[in-house]
């Protein structure tokens, strides 16, 4: 007997869902997707360096087509707004369109910015940076040569933004309610990201919440308002953080947990609904470290959990158990400003505090390759671990060119459990252009064992 799915969200996670239920499920059974947007299978983490224009236009973010997806025999319903799930009657709602019945549905809604209701942030000239028809409007307004850029907000969005805006010769502001950007790392690290961006003449106003927006007599933004000072713009970009998309999931009843995330079990299924899975920006996630569950919209995690829950949906259509899973994240996360790389994985020193570790921390100053050879770049490696089982839990990294992407050693390190001990011992690539013959993230172990003691 043929049955439907249907997908909620046309981006990462949904159509890696539909993409796989696609190919694994007989030809009889339905799969539709409702993309209230205009797009499909784009990377949004991509949009910023289009923005600086690096890449060069929305079409080469997008990594397969709504064409290409009909072609693969997924029913993609484009323009199509869900508005409200019926978990009794199995149906979807469609605004201006009749109820969509469903044998097992997938929410892939994805996050929404978080936009404080703040006086004057509905004026005009002032964008986000969510999809690529957001990021088509903010070029067209750079288009438009506004002599003073404020971006608000410097965590990943912040700091890409207004490295693009840089990048095209613009008076740059940015604005931080944090007391040094890219609150995701430490403060101290986060000094050395604050010294480049001022370095390339942002004016970075640090511990700085913003209060208001003042508007022009055409209703446009002019001042950007803090407690201590007021920033002439003409154009502001907002960069303070999204939470889940999940209005239509907490308006079914399904249950929500850190900033609106839909919890899930470990094949994405939601908790309490068999025939519902949900996966990507609007679900949380366990933190392998903590068992806390966490919403962490990274688009990684997204294509996995696609993955997962269609590998969940073809194994409760044929009876069968699920073959894989996804077991959680440990917070790894890069992004750079100009020529500064940085990256961090585990928990932060108040994070394993508060989750009762008794962390020790060690910081060390090493180059990204071999000090002696040309262009070797400096590199801050910091490294947590817990005092009682030496288990590596967390660290971060701020250099130069070639420097950021190591920390997917210590990500794999935490994932795997391993002390620092181990991570010492580890045998990773050497040669003089590359590494020094002790990989920086082995320095910064080798610290810590000495720490320990």
């Amino acid at each position: 007997m043929s049955q439907r799915v249907v997908v909620i969200g046309g981006d990462a996670a949904g159509m890696t869902a539909a993409s796989a239920l696609r190919r694994k499920l007989p030809k009889d059974h339905e799969v539709v997707v409702l993309e209230r947007g205009s797009w499909t299978s784009y990377s949004a983490c991509g949009i910023p360096y289009w923005i600086s224009g690096e890449v060069g236009s929305a079409e080469a973010l997008v990594a397969r087509s709504v064409e290409a997806h009909l072609a693969n025999g997924i029913d993609v319903r484009m323009g199509v707004e869900a508005t409200a799930i019926d978990p009794e009657a199995r149906t979807v709602s469609t605004r201006g369109g009749a109820d969509l019945s469903y044998d097992r549905l997938v929410i892939a809604t994805g996050a929404e910015p978080v936009r404080p209701a703040l006086p004057g942030i509905d004026g005009e000239g002032t964008y986000g940076v969510q999809t690529l028809d957001d990021g088509q409007a903010l070029i067209d307004g750079l288009a438009e040569k506004p002599e003073h850029v404020v971006v608000v907000g410097s965590g990943y969005v912040g700091l890409e933004i207004a490295e693009a805006c840089v990048a095209r010769g613009f008076d740059t502001t940015v604005i931080d309610r944090s007391k040094a950007p890219l609150s995701i790392i430490e403060p101290e690290l986060g000094e050395q990201v604050a010294a480049a961006m001022r370095a390339h003449g942002i004016r970075l106003l640090s511990d700085a919440s913003v209060t208001g927006f003042t508007l022009d007599h055409s209703g446009r933004v002019s001042v950007v308002t803090t407690k201590d000072d007021s920033v002439h713009a003409d154009l502001v970009v907002l960069g303070l953080g999204v939470t889940a998309r999940s209005k239509l999931a907490a308006d079914a009843g399904l249950l929500l947990g850190a900033k609106g995330g839909i919890v899930v079990d470990e094949h994405q299924r939601v908790i309490g609904h068999d025939d519902i899975w949900a996966a990507g920006d609007c679900v949380v996630t366990k933190d392998r470290l903590t068992g806390e569950l966490i919403h962490v919209p990274l688009g990684t995690h997204a294509n996995k959990q696609g993955m997962v829950a269609a590998d969940s949906i073809v194994a409760d259509v044929f009876g069968s158990d699920p073959r894989i899973r996804f077991p959680g994240i440990v917070r790894t996360a890069i992004t750079k400003f100009c020529a500064l790389e940085i990256a961090r994985t585990g928990l932060g020193e108040r994070q394993a505090a508060d989750a009762g570790f008794d962390p020790v921390t060690v910081s060390i100053e090493t180059t990204n390759f071999a000090g002696y050879m040309p262009g070797a770049e400096k590199m801050t490696v910091m490294m947590l671990a817990d005092r009682s089982t030496r288990r590596l839990i967390g660290a971060q990294i701020v250099g130069g060119e070639d420097s950021a992407l190591r920390i997917d050693v210590a990500a794999t390190a935490i994932a795997a459990g391993l002390t620092i001990d181990d991570v010492v011992m580890l045998d990773l690539a050497y040669a003089p252009p590359y590494s020094s013959v002790w990989s920086p993230i082995q320095v910064a172990a080798r610290a810590a064992v000495k720490a320990l003691g």
